[in-house]
């Protein structure tokens, strides 16, 4: 017994992957933003156990200490690059590709936990690396989320084209959510406002939704733009005027710019900072607040980092093992 707990102390350090992961993915649902310090002492874990775990596989003498080698570099030299590939073309977010990343550093192969009456995970796949167990789980989770999205906008009466990729959400939420509308005033769009962007210039301008909402047409004008502030990177929570609040009446409010150069002084805000809020552009911005200043309701998009997903995968890997290789295995497919 005294030699299996030896043989699992590199997997049992592994483990401090899951609360550090646990509190990752609360953290980014509530403030979309990670500290880059957590990411090191993980990959110093990972690479004090692999190179652990190497040296008892060494001299290569078997077919086992070959195979452990094969899947560290298959880990390693596939699913980083992979992480970084995604994230360089905008399917993941910087959080998500270290996540990943961290986690072929930390978890190549397959770890081994022995509890009485049997052993974990249960289910192993045939290619025998764990970190792709950990990314297939983490996608077949992520897959179910739209079918909770669209249950749970069909009992609430929110029937939508948009229905199973977004969510309803009052405007005067809008300063503590995160995620990007779904809307603009001619109809629906993938490539709406980013709330974080809203955030921003809202603060940019020193002011709130809810006085934006309450006298548009002032707002409108970019000559009413007076004192400008540290946009921030629009977090929720940092230092400035994020009231939400209704319009005093929107459905009187129009939506047009009227004859201003630069209604609602959009490219000036996106001159101070460079450009850079989130892909957003003057049209860009200008439609968003004309979508915020006009309706009580919008769709917003889920917002839900991938690393949600990731840190579940995690879990189910290291209790259960490989979910697709479950399921092909249930239905006679391998």
């Amino acid at each position: 017994m005294l030699g299996a707990t030896t043989d699992m102390l590199p997997d049992l350090l592994r483990l401090l992957a899951v609360p550090a992961l646990g509190w990752a993915a609360w953290r980014d649902v509530r403030t979309r933003r990670l500290p880059n310090r957590l990411w090191t002492p993980l990959v110093a874990i990972g690479l004090l156990t692999l190179a652990v775990d190497a040296v008892g596989h060494l001299p290569m003498t078997t077919v086992d200490d070959r195979l452990f080698f094969v899947r560290v570099g298959v880990s390693v030299l596939i699913l980083i690059p992979l992480a970084y590939a995604l994230w360089w073309v905008g399917g993941f977010g910087g959080a998500d590709a270290k996540a990943l990343m961290t986690l072929a550093i930390l978890f190549p192969t397959y770890p081994v936990f022995y509890l009485p009456g049997d052993a974990y995970p249960l289910v192993a796949s045939n290619l025998g690396v764990f970190s792709l167990t950990i990314l297939t789980n983490a996608v077949l989770v992520g897959l179910a989320y739209p079918l909770y999205l669209g249950v749970r906008n069909a009992l609430r009466g929110d029937i939508s084209p948009i229905m199973f990729v977004g969510r309803r959400t009052a405007v005067a939420a809008l300063p503590t959510e995160h995620g990007r509308l779904f809307e603009t005033t001619e109809g629906f769009t993938r490539h709406g406002l980013d709330v974080d962007a809203l955030r921003m210039y809202l603060r940019w301008r020193g002011t709130s939704l809810a006085a934006l909402r309450g006298d548009p047409e002032t707002y409108r004008d970019p000559e009413s733009v007076g004192e400008t502030h540290d946009p921030t990177d629009g977090a929720v929570g940092a230092a400035a005027v994020d009231a939400g609040g209704d319009a005093d009446d929107p459905d009187t409010v129009p939506d047009f710019d009227g004859d201003y150069d630069d209604p609602w002084a959009a490219e000036r805000f996106l001159d101070d900072i460079e450009g850079n809020a989130y892909g957003t552009t003057p049209e860009g911005l200008r439609e968003g607040l004309r979508v915020v200043t006009t309706r009580e309701t919008v769709w917003l998009s889920p917002g839900v980092p991938f690393i949600v997903p990731v840190f579940l995968g995690l879990v189910i890997a290291l209790i259960y093992g490989d979910l697709l290789f479950g399921l092909l295995r249930a239905v006679g497919a391998v």
